[in-house]
């Protein structure tokens, strides 16, 4: 029998159902690690009990394709406002009548089975949350982002090990320790990308002038140094915000981060080891990184910035999806996709640098910008206000670049994460940018 879909479509079904697999396949891993005791406990008051998180993920798969694309009867409607993020906070979450971990399990199964037969059969075009597939698209990227969000649990979770993965590949060679960024305009964000989200469009041009920015992301060696020289006791180098978070939270070095005579140690997934000074340094706030690039010397890169010294190809004049280039990530490219359980030592993917030198920008750790979160001119809401548009205002900072973390799926050079400014449960790190000199420049 001949398919009545056209060899375009049936390649974006296929990649939409591996994509589904795949994020389905680390849910799993991440709930089935710990026991029902564990998923249904609250490890942390920033974050919801891992059951939760799994319930979640199937109610909107429900909601966005059984229901919406689909056109199908509801699963389970009377679960929806106990999984709606805007209606309980996650401190709550714990007191609501959640379905339980063989509950949720069972859930989340059976509106993935109705999930793939309505992916077998819709047209995925016709309708702009059809279009390329946009809505399978959005809820894979919902997946995985809430899986990464469940790693954080697990990071914050009190208890012996229960994930394991390899060791990140060795570091090497970067070069000079910052690059020098032309001046100019570039086209920022994307109109073409087709499971980009609403917050990342339009394309449009941006402007920045010349600007140094930092070869890799601070490293644990470097930001010791801050912390050897008073740091964290200096309110010189805090903004007044910084300064007063600083002292309300008795901040000393970054999260997970414990000192035993002269060495630093850091608690990562269950264990505790000596701290590796060539990784780049996570689980800081803003705050901490604004306040170490103050001591540098430098500054935190705005948004623009980031996303020129990461997509602009000078030899070309376009911007890339991606440092290296067009192509999705391999993991010769990045730290991405959980593959590992840190950070990598900086210079461990020499092929994803950017033409101009920059290493390790998509993966690792988010890098914090100075940037407030707002929409492009041009921004549109699409396809609900709440993923991102709520969100716009000066109480957010944007973190580029995506995590050891993050997916694939849910990263790009154009991906725009966003977090309240005294956050260090996430796997978020920086680094430092600085203004051009002229004679730097001659």
């Amino acid at each position: 029998m001949t398919s009545q879909f056209t060899e375009g479509t049936e390649r974006v079904r296929d990649h939409v159902a591996a994509q589904l697999t795949r994020a389905r396949r680390r849910s799993e891993l991440l709930t089935s690690a710990v026991d029902d005791h564990d998923l249904v406990r609250q490890h942390s008051k920033l974050m919801s009990p891992l059951v939760w998180d799994l319930a979640h993920i199937g109610n909107q798969e429900e909601l966005w394709l059984v229901r919406d694309v689909g056109g199908r009867e509801p699963v389970r409607q009377d679960i929806d406002e106990l999984y709606d993020a805007f209606k309980h906070a996650r401190a709550v979450r714990p007191e609501l009548p959640l379905l339980g971990p063989a509950e949720a399990r069972k859930y989340v199964t059976e509106v993935r089975d109705k999930v793939f037969d309505v992916l077998e059969t819709s047209p995925l075009e016709g309708r702009r949350l059809l279009d390329g597939g946009f809505a399978f698209g959005m809820i894979v990227q919902h997946e995985q982002q809430h899986d990464e969000t469940m790693l954080a649990t697990h990071q914050l979770r009190v208890g012996p090990p229960v994930l394991d993965a390899p060791p990140p590949p060795r570091g090497g060679p970067v070069g000079p320790p910052e690059v020098l960024v032309p001046g100019g305009p570039f086209t920022m964000g994307t109109s073409t990308e087709a499971w980009a989200l609403d917050n990342e469009r339009p394309a449009h041009q941006a402007f920045t002038d010349p600007f140094f920015i930092d070869t890799t992301p601070v490293t644990n060696r470097a930001y010791a140094e801050f912390i050897a020289a008073g740091g964290y006791t200096d309110p010189r180098w805090w903004s007044e915000a910084g300064w007063a978070h600083v002292q309300k939270a008795s901040l000393v070095a970054p999260r997970f981060w414990e000192r035993e005579g002269d060495q630093w140690f850091r608690t990562a997934f269950g264990v505790t080891a000596p701290l590796d000074p060539d990784q780049p340094v996570v689980h800081v706030c803003y705050h901490e990184a604004e306040a170490y690039a103050k001591w540098a010397g430098k500054r935190l890169p705005t948004e623009v910035e980031w996303e020129k010294a990461a997509r602009f190809d000078p030899a070309t004049g376009r911007s890339r999806r991606y440092p290296w280039g067009d192509e999705d990530p391999t993991e010769a490219h990045a730290n991405l996709d959980q593959r590992h359980l840190s950070p990598a030592p900086v210079g461990a993917y020499p092929a994803g640098a950017s033409p101009l030198g920059v290493h390790q920008l998509i993966g690792d750790v988010w890098e914090w910008t100075s940037s407030d979160f707002h929409g492009y001119a041009g921004f549109e809401v699409f396809p609900y206000a709440e993923y991102s548009q709520v969100f716009f205002g000066p109480d957010y900072k944007v973190l580029r670049g995506g995590s050891f973390g993050s997916d694939q799926a849910a990263v790009r050079a154009t991906f725009r994460n966003w977090d309240y400014p005294i956050r260090r449960q996430i796997f978020a790190g920086f680094r430092c940018a600085r203004d051009a000199r002229p004679e730097e420049l001659s």
